[in-house]
């Protein structure tokens, strides 16, 4: 059933009065704005690449970023400070690091002279090149001359050494002058020679050239060290030059060289006839040469001189004077007495 008209008529006037007023109250009034939120379309979350779409983006991983030191957790290990030492911060200065080097360089220029000068004196007193020099100094001459008074020095008769300025003459000019040029060629020699022989007994091996050589150099070597000990235990060796010793010990390889060939010549009887007269030559050439170095002929110094010094010097003359024969047959002999094995004959 219908209701009558005008029943809702009331209550619509009194909504329609209500909503003008409303209207007139919030006149100049901007409505409030609601919260928009983003959602993301179905499209976007369902997308599928294609088969020839570039992938590398979807692949790259977000960088990470370092947190600052202050915000380092507590439990990580923090690292070591770097060691500091006194006078750092001057080298890494570019001018004082040069002021320094200069320095360097300065001190080591002045420092060179001294210290090259100072192993130079050492040396020299030791053992000096312009000595070395002096006793090298001679002429094909001097060496043939002095090979035959060697050989033949019974009729040599003036052995007295000519003296420049208190220096003593070089070997060219003095055939009574020693020198180290005749003994060490006369060790080669004596080893070539040593060589010959032995491969004419069949008994040459590469081991007895380095045994023949080394052992020859080793006695000498020991010859000269206990003559030296002596001279300076009976207090002789002031005056004495150590190389004039080695040269006049060096002699005997020349009576050494002639004994071994006359004993490939003429076997023993050669070896030993020239043993005899090569000893002989060889003691009474040491013998007048040493004496006016161990034992000169000074007047002026003939009263100070006591008995018991000269008779000293006199026994070391002719220990170094009849030594010499010993060395010579000891370092021989193996040359001359050797029997070749024989051979057993099979019977057939």
């Amino acid at each position: 059933m219908d209701p009558p008209q005008g029943y809702y008529g009331g209550y619509d006037q009194e909504d329609t009065s209500m909503q003008q007023r409303g209207n007139r109250r919030n006149k100049g009034k901007q409505p409030p704005q609601q919260q928009q939120f983003y959602q993301p379309s179905q499209q976007q979350n369902s997308y599928t690449p294609e088969l020839f779409d570039d992938m590398s983006a979807y692949n790259q991983q977000p960088q990470q970023t370092t947190p600052p030191s202050s915000m380092m957790q507590p439990n990580q290990p923090m690292q070591p400070a770097q060691m500091t030492f006194p006078g750092q911060e001057l080298l890494q200065d570019p001018n004082m690091a040069n002021m320094a080097t200069n320095m360097a360089m300065q001190y080591g220029q002045q420092f060179m002279p001294a210290g090259k000068e100072f192993v130079e004196k050492k040396l020299d007193h030791f053992l000096s090149v312009s000595k070395l020099k002096y006793y090298f100094a001679v002429d094909t001459t001097y060496v043939l001359k002095k090979l035959g008074l060697l050989v033949f020095p019974f009729a040599h008769k003036d052995w007295s050494l000519k003296y420049d300025n208190a220096e003593p003459v070089a070997p060219r000019f003095e055939i009574n002058a020693p020198d180290l040029y005749i003994p060490s060629m006369a060790f080669v020699t004596y080893v070539l020679v040593c060589s010959v022989i032995l491969g004419t007994q069949n008994r040459f091996t590469p081991e007895q050239l380095g045994m023949t050589a080394s052992s020859a150099f080793v006695w000498l070597c020991i010859e000269l060290i206990v003559i030296v000990m002596i001279m300076y235990l009976i207090g002789i060796s002031g005056n004495i030059k150590y190389l004039d010793i080695l040269s006049f010990c060096g002699y005997k390889y020349v009576g050494m060289i002639l004994t071994s060939v006359c004993g490939l010549l003429f076997e023993a009887t050669g070896y030993y006839a020239s043993l005899l007269w090569c000893s002989v030559a060889i003691s009474f050439f040491i013998a007048r040469s040493l004496r006016l170095v161990i034992n000169p002929e000074d007047h002026s110094d003939s009263v100070s001189r006591s008995t018991s010094g000269n008779k000293r010097r006199l026994y070391i003359l002719l220990t170094v004077s009849l030594i010499q024969p010993v060395f010579m047959y000891f370092l021989t002999k193996h040359l001359i007495h050797y029997t070749p094995p024989k051979i057993m004959k099979m019977s057939g």
